[in-house]
């Protein structure tokens, strides 16, 4: 499938701002099923200076800065990318989650190091007693890891409504988990917590997702969303792609950005100001596939 994907972010101050740096996330990443071929940011002020760089995790990032007085800000980034199908993995062909915690506690391989690091706290996940509480239910002895976290993700789609009104991108998961209620972000965060909590390794990712409009309906321009998942270290099967918001796997419909241990490591955009008063965000959003002709709409934002 191919995409061209365009992510509008802008900023209007009610005084001016002098000076800002910026980091930005918006790059997809080029993977074994994604193919990133064309990648433009586009950023008014012009800024005196930018550098293009991967991060810890891989990630492209751009950092900018801008000097000169300056009442708005607005960055496009623009995407081609293509995604290709996942190769499925059966449930029963993976490993006990058993096993998987025992081989992330004894392997010392590079792959083993770098799937450790997603096993602890991170500051969007911190643990607290009810997560384990609520994971053990769907993580029941010798189940193949998985089955289990596909049930887990179905637990979270049914027990949580998604209401962009009920948080914000810095409710802690504790709360998300009370009120039951939230965005992609916070069911992301939460799964993550649940997997963490009982020694598994799980990242955030941030990306897009191709939705449907209504039939008859046209696409929207720009109504589209930045949406967020997880990935799941599933030993032997590698890392495994799961969408809580949606309680699918991912598929030809989502695009990766970029990972972390939390949306805080791959905030699409964010920097420091001096001034600026009071200050408004919009963002928009248009994933539009360039080899069909049936119009897609939007699905949500973290940001």
């Amino acid at each position: 499938m191919k995409y061209k994907v365009t992510h509008t972010t802008k900023y209007a101050y009610s005084q001016a701002v002098p000076v800002c740096h910026n980091l930005i996330h918006l790059a997809p990443r080029t993977l074994p099923h994604q193919d990133c071929h064309e990648y433009k940011l586009l950023i008014h002020p012009e800024p005196f200076s930018i550098s293009n760089r991967k991060d810890y995790f891989g990630n492209d990032v751009s950092y900018f800065s801008i000097d000169q007085a300056h009442l708005g800000l607005a960055v496009t980034a623009t995407s081609r990318v293509t995604v290709s199908p996942i190769p499925e993995v059966s449930e029963a062909e993976t490993p006990s989650w058993e096993a998987v915690v025992e081989e992330l506690e004894k392997d010392h391989s590079p792959e083993g190091l770098d799937a450790d690091q997603f096993v602890f706290d991170s500051r969007g996940v911190k643990h607290f007693p009810a997560l384990l509480d609520y994971a053990k239910v769907s993580f029941e002895k010798d189940r193949p890891i998985l089955s289990a976290a596909l049930d887990l993700t179905s637990r979270i789609y049914k027990d949580f409504k998604y209401d962009p009104r009920a948080t914000t991108v810095h409710t802690e998961i504790n709360e998300v988990f009370e009120k039951r209620h939230g965005v992609c972000q916070d069911f992301a965060h939460f799964q993550i917590g649940c997997l963490r909590s009982i020694g598994l390794a799980a990242r955030y990712v941030s990306g897009y997702l191709r939705t449907e409009p209504p039939q008859g309906k046209p696409r929207l321009i720009g109504a589209d969303a930045s949406h967020a998942w997880l990935s799941v270290y599933c030993g032997k099967a590698g890392w495994i792609d799961l969408d809580p918001t949606n309680n699918v796997r991912a598929s030809t419909d989502h695009i990766t950005v970029a990972w972390g241990r939390d949306y805080y490591d791959v905030c699409p955009i964010q920097g420091t100001i001096i001034g600026g008063g009071e200050h408004k965000m919009s963002v928009s959003v248009d994933v539009a596939p360039e080899d069909s002709v049936t119009p897609q709409n939007q699905v949500d934002n973290p940001t």
